[in-house]
């Protein structure tokens, strides 16, 4: 018997932690809110997939994208227009909470929406194209502290966001004034990508899930993982960006949040979910195909990290200089 025909029935088992079930009138959606092809968007895809095989969501998850503004524009439109709505979630990461710490969406705030769980991580990667002069991460250092002018990065997030923090952090570590990095922003990592191969810019940052493809074909080369030691996989010979002399490690996390307005029930429900799509094998499968790492946060848990991890980001942002 599947769980929507357990619901239809008076809920006469419990599976969750609350017999509300978000609305089904349209079914559920995913919105990342990002143009297709990067982390975002292959985090909504791949659990819309699982959710429905698992019989997790009422039928068919749609996916939709919504980019614009670092996030910015999902995140308005969950608060302003999808409040109480319970059929909905949002993809989000770091880039999410360095934007709401920094202020870039207006008024709105970490309070706004609720957080469900995160459900995988991943370390942030340094790329270049496969026939670049520089081979290590220290190569191109050395080059960009000569001229920093002369080296143009791409990434998924907005300016000042994960993708840009990375190399201000890296650019820090090797005595280049943060501020003077040149970045290129663009609506989510799959744009990025290309414009490094396009040879629009010098450098890509963004994770290790967003540049697999292109690795296997030979097109890019990756000349750090700011990971805490080696990871496994298609990048186990790339060295970390401490190993090569630059103590930066960038750890980001998969998850989802839900509009505001909702019943702790529904949201106790959204919790749930979360909680059984992460410990099912179909979900640990696909995770380890997208070379995502472990990690499971949800409920209570996962919104006290959120808030502690804003709290950290304003901090950072003051130091290197992006706050007042």
């Amino acid at each position: 018997m599947s769980r929507l025909l357990r619901y239809a029935t008076g809920c006469v088992l419990v599976l969750v932690a609350a017999c509300t079930q978000p609305q089904t009138e349209r079914g559920w959606e995913c919105i990342a809110p990002a143009n297709p092809g990067g982390g975002w968007d292959l985090a909504c895809r791949i659990t819309a997939r699982i959710m429905e095989h698992l019989e997790l969501s009422p039928g068919p998850v749609r996916v939709s994208n919504m980019p614009g503004a670092g996030g910015g524009v999902g995140f308005a439109h969950a608060v302003t227009q999808r409040s109480g709505h319970t059929n909905v979630f949002f993809s989000a990461s770091p880039a999410t909470t360095l934007r709401l710490a920094q202020g870039q969406f207006g008024h709105l705030t970490v309070e706004d929406v609720r957080w469900i769980g995160a459900v995988a991580a991943e370390y942030g990667v340094l790329v270049v194209r496969n026939d670049a002069e520089w081979h290590t991460l220290d190569q191109l250092m050395v080059h960009w502290a000569r001229n920093p002018a002369a080296v143009i990065v791409s990434g998924g997030s907005a300016a000042a966001g994960q993708d840009h923090m990375k190399v201000m952090l890296l650019a820090r570590a090797a005595g280049i004034e943060p501020r003077s990095v040149r970045y290129v922003p663009f609506d989510g990592g799959g744009e990025a990508l290309t414009a490094l191969l396009g040879g629009f810019v010098t450098v890509f940052s963004g994770e290790g899930s967003e540049i697999e493809a292109q690795l296997e074909a030979g097109n890019v080369r990756v000349l750090a993982v700011l990971a805490p030691e080696r990871v496994e996989g298609p990048l186990a010979h790339v060295p970390t960006a401490r190993e090569e002399g630059f103590d930066v490690v960038w750890v980001t996390w998969r998850g989802f949040y839900v509009p505001g307005g909702i019943t702790e029930a529904a949201y106790d429900h959204w919790v749930g979910v979360m909680r059984e799509l992460e410990a099912s094998e179909q979900w640990q499968a696909a995770r380890r195909l997208s070379r995502l790492r472990p990690l499971a946060l949800a409920g209570a848990e996962f919104e006290d990290f959120v808030r502690n991890q804003v709290r950290e980001f304003e901090q950072l942002s003051r130091e290197i200089g992006l706050l007042r």
